[in-house]
């Protein structure tokens, strides 16, 4: 099933307004200092309703990879162990972050590594764990990496520029979010100050700043309510309420894009960090069930291989225990994704027992077509107008950076009319 990577999402109305987050430091007992309040006015700003569920315009992925990088046994550039990241350049070349080694590495159009730089480390450049790679004009590369959270500048001929420090520090990662054309980075973090009696009532904050190309915050462009988090005695972990939302941010080129998760709508921000674009879609019934849970239960259960299998670890009894609480309804999204084209990818929340599959918006924010999962075990890093590049894992665990043709529904054949075999 190709499923969504990096990136969750956030936002309210009616005005995109920001309060500060307070985060934790290194030491983990003061709150960092409130970045500055940016408010961002919704009046005038247009907005576009799709009603995806009705529509029967499909898109589809060639079947074969047009790209295919990564080997069982072989040369040890094309071995890979714990991918987190694979973006193309302006040439077609391939830029991939090998976690397991801590090496970036660069393959040509056809293939053939060209170089590696990076490594293990806590050196220049050196990686503590890398996390996604963002391609800036000039096939300038920001890498994220942890902890704290901070990002390697690199060319992609191979050498070092800078590290770009968070200020104040992000001890841990960005929650989601990305770098823009212009150097400015979208960052997102919760407060557990906020969430010290952890009692299912009240949800995580998110807080989603801008940073300036330095990693200076410049403000907080919005606050979301996550999930609720909680425990009871005999639980033996911190557990979140079933089926609550988490929002997903995502930014790239010159487009931010935020979804709270609660309402069925993303909003699109410009890289002056202006509200531009508003997308929506008909909101369905969204009332959790029963039934729903029940599903979510079982799916559970037959994907460890049952309760008892050796694949069922004790924190399992809690995920589906009847103690859990049960949000009153689903999330609208799962991720949100800016493609390389300017296009919106949205990943509906999958209700148990529902297939999935990703939502495409064109640039102008009307839908386009549905992409139907196709591919097996396939993480998606990157959608460009006429691809999408991600890692596929096969069966014996082996990563490979694959690229796959998309084709999208025929503009002649009129809107809603899905696209050729």
């Amino acid at each position: 099933m190709m499923s969504p990577a990096s990136g969750q999402n956030p936002l309210r109305r009616p005005i995109f307004a920001l309060v500060l987050a307070i985060g934790i430091t290194a030491c983990g007992d003061q709150p960092a200092p409130r970045a500055p309040t940016l408010a961002i006015d919704s009046a005038g700003v247009e907005i576009v309703t799709s009603d995806p569920l009705n529509s029967d315009a499909f898109c589809s992925l060639s079947e074969e990879p047009t790209l295919s990088i990564g080997v069982r046994e072989g040369e040890e550039p094309y071995m890979f162990y714990w991918i987190r990241g694979a973006n193309r350049l302006s040439d077609g070349s391939i830029a991939m972050m090998n976690n397991g080694s801590g090496k970036i590495r660069i393959f040509d159009a056809g293939g053939t590594h060209l170089r590696s730089m990076g490594g293990k480390g806590e050196g220049p450049g050196e990686f503590r764990i890398g996390r996604y790679i963002w391609v800036l004009p000039g096939d300038t590369l920001w890498v994220g990496d942890y902890r704290p959270w901070r990002y390697h500048v690199y060319a992609s001929t191979g050498e070092f520029i800078r590290t770009v420090k968070m200020d104040p520090e992000y001890f841990n990662a960005s929650l989601a979010g990305g770098v823009l054309d212009n150097g400015i980075s979208v960052n997102a973090r919760d407060d557990a100050w906020e969430m010290l009696a952890r009692d299912f009532r009240q949800p995580m904050p998110w807080f989603v700043e801008a940073h300036d190309a330095d990693g200076t915050v410049i403000g907080e462009l919005a606050k979301l309510d996550a999930e609720r988090e909680g425990t009871w005695d005999g639980a033996g972990a911190i557990l979140w309420t079933l089926f609550d939302p988490v929002p997903s941010v995502h930014a790239l080129g010159t487009t931010i894009a935020i979804a709270s998760a609660r309402e069925p709508e993303v909003r699109l921000l410009d890289e002056e960090l202006s509200l531009r674009r508003i997308v929506r879609w008909t909101d369905p019934d969204r009332e959790v069930t029963g039934a729903h849970v029940q599903a979510y239960r079982d799916e559970r259960i037959e994907r460890r291989g049952g309760r008892g299998s050796e694949n069922w670890p004790p924190a399992d009894d809690a995920m589906i225990s009847d103690q859990r609480p049960v949000a009153d309804v689903f999330p609208t999204v799962s991720t949100v994704r800016v493609g390389r084209d300017g296009r919106l990818w949205v990943y509906p929340y999958r209700k148990p027992g529902a297939a999935g599959g990703w939502w495409v918006f064109g640039t102008d924010g009307h839908f386009l077509c549905h992409l139907p999962p196709s591919i097996g075990s396939f993480t998606t890093y990157e959608f460009g107008a006429d691809y999408v590049l991600g890692v596929h894992s096969d069966d014996l665990g082996v990563e490979r950076v694959v690229m796959h043709e998309l084709r999208l529904p025929d503009p002649g054949l009129g809107e809603g009319s899905p696209s050729p075999p």
